[in-house]
């Protein structure tokens, strides 16, 4: 059973999905059906650019709802990869039309939700406003953005991998964060 504010749903409008890493879950502009739950694992939101390059807009890991925006939308807006096994919860858009027109306590709840994920997101975007790539790395990591790889922290954080790793040895050097094994660095 969800927590609030999905515990007001049906049953019915909640389904578990296993995935493996590589499972695409949707594809932008394949038509929505739902909005998504993070039971395990990481799910990656992701454009593919003009020149081939992928960008990360969101990684969602456990307890992390992602396609919000499919409840109000026809098409999904980009695509949806399994990073790491796990299992989501598909949660069914005319489930949630529903109770958001049955349920106040509902429609509350997930109305809350959504404003800490607007400020969540502003939060982001500040951090992708800092222009020094080592203080931008800095505050990324204090913030708990570091929980994978360097590619994935560089492509979470808009910074070329290149990039990323010259900033993380600058930081070492500085004696900000310690290298402690191969891709493999903590605060100092």
């Amino acid at each position: 059973m969800l927590s609030d504010p999905f515990s007001h749903l049906p049953p019915t409008a909640c389904r578990t999905i296993d995935t493996q890493k590589g499972d695409v879950l949707f594809r932008q502009d394949q038509t929505t059906s739902g909005l998504y739950l993070v039971v395990s694992g990481y799910v990656t939101l992701q454009r593919t650019g003009l020149g081939g390059d992928i960008l990360t807009l969101h990684r969602a890991a456990s307890g992390g709802l992602f396609a919000e925006a499919s409840v109000f939308s026809a098409t999904y807006h980009c695509d949806a990869i399994c990073t790491e096994a796990g299992s989501v919860v598909k949660i069914a858009k005319a489930d949630v039309l529903a109770t958001m027109q049955s349920s106040p306590a509902f429609s509350q709840g997930f109305t809350r939700l959504l404003a800490v994920q607007v400020q969540q997101y502003r939060a982001h975007i500040e951090l992708l406003a800092i222009p020094s790539a080592k203080e931008r790395i800095l505050v990324a990591v204090q913030a708990g953005y570091f929980d994978a790889t360097v590619t994935e922290l560089a492509t979470r954080i808009n910074l070329s991998h290149e990039a990323c790793y010259r900033a993380l040895r600058g930081l070492c050097n500085d004696g900000h964060m310690v290298r402690v094994g191969r891709g493999k660095y903590t605060l100092s």
